[in-house]
């Protein structure tokens, strides 16, 4: 049950009404038409924008419109009131009862409540980590692993067929820097002194790669050339640094279902087939580019190279895909990458990558636009996560070399207080981590306050079951015409808000509009115990009037319900009880 859409349904039915009866030209388009919830409570239930975004096409003033409309949507039994306000918005208030009845539904639907079919029969694939596999996932990755994860679920939650993938950059010169610092911790398993060159990866992390390699060939690489002992320990320590990224992801509650190698793609002929089919469309050529920003002529050596027409689609510049002496460039495999999934059958492409991938936002945007496939790409960009504790910053793992490790997070702190709270800004914008504060019971710690009014819920149906019955079915049956104060209806109007939610964080790919709703759920909830301390009408058990209770109780039910169903999106657990 979505409320917020049949009105909206009601809206457009009167509007269709309007047209037939001449007074709306035909042919309107109604699809900028919407239902929301006003801006000041006290204007009413919902509003609608119709008669403002009709105006023009239909050559008629928004009053004039309003005025048409309004009455035709107070004859629905639904609506109390339909008042035109200001230019032409329509303002309407329900009648008694409307709120309270998405109760029933939510109780019937359990945590399916407010799963949608909008997205039904479109392929989506999320690409999210994908971290070079050099050594342990650190806590930026950390943010884009929920931010991917937990946008995935919504998009789930809402009919998307949804494929989560870990592209292993696999394929550039930091794999043999890998190599090289592996070969190092080998020699140290043999008792000789490593030597941590400037440049390679110093973490501890690779103690026990080398402890491995040495147990899997002895000395047998010790007096071989580099030619011959690199790609040997790369392969070894790639798969080894993918074991661990397994497991922290796993620790983190994020499961891929599709691991691609980019090294997969050199000599497989799937980067010419790329270049190829845009080749075929006129957007590859030889020529030579203009300097860089900030470089002059006289520091700039023209070459010509293989370049692909990306001012073409919104880029700055047309980009190299091959270079003078005819080896790739690091955008090729980039491109063929993402022909790949859109040969695999793809609608939909989002990308997670970190801050610093900013510059690359237009050019992976150009190219897969140039497709011609009709495929849409979006890249959501994860800002940096600031650590402190106390408002003190956070020193680097002693472990990772440089840096704050994502099991340095969990052993901590644990996953439902990472994820949530890696949730509780949007992605773009910079999140500070202060494990003094991500741990304290208060309503300054978001995590805590929406997992305390769940288990809030749960203490309460186990008390109550002492006074009425607390079954769902019997719930659902309560009279809650007995819900009337204000602060019920708002609780009642919020849950029912829940669907129209979903679906507007599935469009916006903003898994953190859940996390907002549930934290302003959770206050609602409650707000509405504390007005019971001083309102003892509006307690939520009383034993005196078991009918009175039973309603309470379906609200508070409800209430669950939806945090339930939230934090199952967002990979957080609903406590039942909190110690």
């Amino acid at each position: 049950m979505n409320l917020f859409a049949e009105i909206l349904d009601l809206v457009t039915e009167n509007l269709n009404g309007l047209i037939a009866e001449g007074v709306l030209p035909e042919g309107l388009d109604l699809s900028a038409v919407t239902v929301e919830p006003p801006r000041d409570p006290a204007h009413g239930d919902m509003a609608t924008n119709a008669a403002m975004v009709l105006a023009r096409p239909a050559g008629r003033r928004p009053r004039e419109i309003a005025d048409a409309l309004a009455p035709r949507l107070a004859r629905d039994p639904r609506i109390a009131a339909a008042e035109v306000a200001g230019p032409g918005f329509i303002n309407l208030r329900f009648a008694p009862g409307v709120w309270v009845s998405v109760i029933p539904a939510v109780l019937a639907a359990g945590r399916d409540f407010g799963r949608s079919r909008m997205g039904a029969g479109v392929r989506v694939n999320v690409e999210f980590v994908s971290a070079n596999p050099t050594g342990p996932l650190h806590v930026g990755h950390t943010r884009g692993a929920v931010f991917g994860d937990a946008l995935a679920s919504l998009l789930d939650f809402t009919g998307h067929e949804v494929t989560r993938e870990y592209y292993i950059n696999d394929g550039g010169a930091q794999v043999d820097v890998l190599a090289r610092s592996a070969y190092e911790r080998y020699r140290e398993a043999h008792g000789l002194e490593p030597q941590i060159a400037e440049g390679l990866y110093p973490g501890d992390y690779l103690v026990p790669v080398g402890q491995a390699l040495k147990e899997r060939h002895g000395a047998t690489l010790l007096d071989r050339p580099e030619a011959e002992w690199l790609p040997v320990v790369r392969d070894f320590a790639i798969e080894a640094m993918m074991e661990m990224i397994r497991a922290d992801l796993a620790a983190l509650g994020v499961r891929m279902d599709v691991y691609f190698s980019e090294r997969s793609l050199y000599g497989s002929g799937r980067i010419e087939a790329a270049l190829a089919h845009l080749a075929s469309r006129g957007l590859i050529y030889e020529g030579v580019l203009e300097p860089p920003r900030g470089k002059t002529p006289e520091d700039w050596e023209p070459r010509v190279q293989t370049l692909f027409r990306s001012t073409a689609f919104g880029d700055d510049v047309d980009r190299p895909v091959k270079k003078s002496d005819g080896s790739w460039t690091y955008f090729a495999p980039d491109i063929a990458y993402h022909w790949d999934k859109v040969q695999r059958g793809f609608d939909v492409l989002i990308d997670v990558f970190g801050a610093d991938h900013g510059g690359y936002v237009k050019r992976m945007k150009a190219a897969v636009a140039a497709f011609g496939t009709g495929t849409t790409l979006d890249i959501k960009l994860c800002q940096l996560v600031r650590l402190f504790r106390h408002g003190e910053p956070v020193k680097m793992s002693k472990r990772a070399g440089n840096f704050v490790t994502l099991r340095d997070l969990l052993d901590e702190v644990g996953p439902d207080v990472t994820r949530f709270t890696m949730l509780t800004r949007k992605n773009d914008a910079p999140l500070d981590f202060d494990f003094g504060k991500v741990t304290e019971q208060s309503k300054d710690n978001p995590v805590w306050y929406v997992q305390y009014a769940h288990a809030r819920a749960c203490s309460l149906m186990r008390r109550g079951a002492a006074i009425t019955a607390t079954d769902d079915a019997a719930l659902a049956g309560a009279d809650l015409g007995r819900l009337a104060h204000p602060a019920e209806l708002a609780l009642a109007a919020r849950i029912a808000g829940w669907p129209r939610l979903v679906e507007a964080a599935a469009e916006a790919h903003e898994p953190h509009r859940i996390a907002f709703y549930l934290f302003e759920l959770a206050g609602e909830l409650h707000a509405l115990w504390n007005r019971g301390n001083d309102e003892p009408a509006l307690r939520f058990l009383q034993e005196d009037d078991p009918e009175g209770t039973r309603a309470r109780l379906a609200l508070v039910r409800a209430t669950a319900v939806v945090i339930a169903a939230g934090l199952g999106i967002l990979g957080v657990t609903p406590m039942e009880e909190m110690r």
